[in-house]
């Protein structure tokens, strides 16, 4: 059975616009406090479950940290046991952007800048790992480039000890 045309008046096409998009302000508003909340740290919005929300959000952290672990496996080989306590301290309250891959150099970048790993070597493969990567370029396949990289670094180390003494 079909309507005749002037039983459609008063419609939503004839409703004012104002009415639907403050509705959806407010909607994108709650969802985007919801997510800060779940990914970035932020209070719970007022109205959902704080604990709850610490508890998804710790989860969600978790599965970015296995992601993270698919993507760049060397991580967890410089971290060993530290891997997932250092990346759930990185990511609580820093949101993914970017996608997994740069999250993973975000977070190399994270590690080197507060002074980690201790171990000296670990720290120097996380370093030369984060350069490979975060270059315009994929690192190369070749071992020159490799090899090139390490005399260097060996000509500054020689020669910042022949300045101290």
């Amino acid at each position: 059975m079909s309507r005749r045309p002037e039983e459609t008046t008063g419609t939503a096409a004839e409703r004012p616009a104002a009415d639907t998009s403050a509705a959806r302000e407010r909607l994108a508003l709650a969802q985007a406090a919801l997510l800060s909340a779940l990914v970035a740290g932020t209070p719970a919005p007022e109205g959902f479950d704080r604990a709850r929300l610490r508890v998804q959000g710790r989860a969600l952290a978790a599965k970015r940290a296995s992601v993270v672990a698919k993507v760049a496996p060397e991580l967890p080989g410089f971290l060993g046991d530290g891997y997932r306590a250092a990346f759930l301290g990185y990511a609580q309250d820093r949101p993914m952007h970017g996608g997994y891959r740069q999250d993973a150099l975000d977070f190399a970048a994270f590690l080197l800048a507060q002074g980690a790993p201790e171990d000296p070597v670990a720290r120097r493969r996380l370093t030369d790992w984060w350069r490979d990567r975060a270059g315009p370029r994929p690192p190369s396949g070749h071992p020159v480039p490799r090899l090139a990289r390490a005399a260097a670094r060996r000509v500054r180390t020689l020669r910042r000890a022949l300045r101290r003494g």
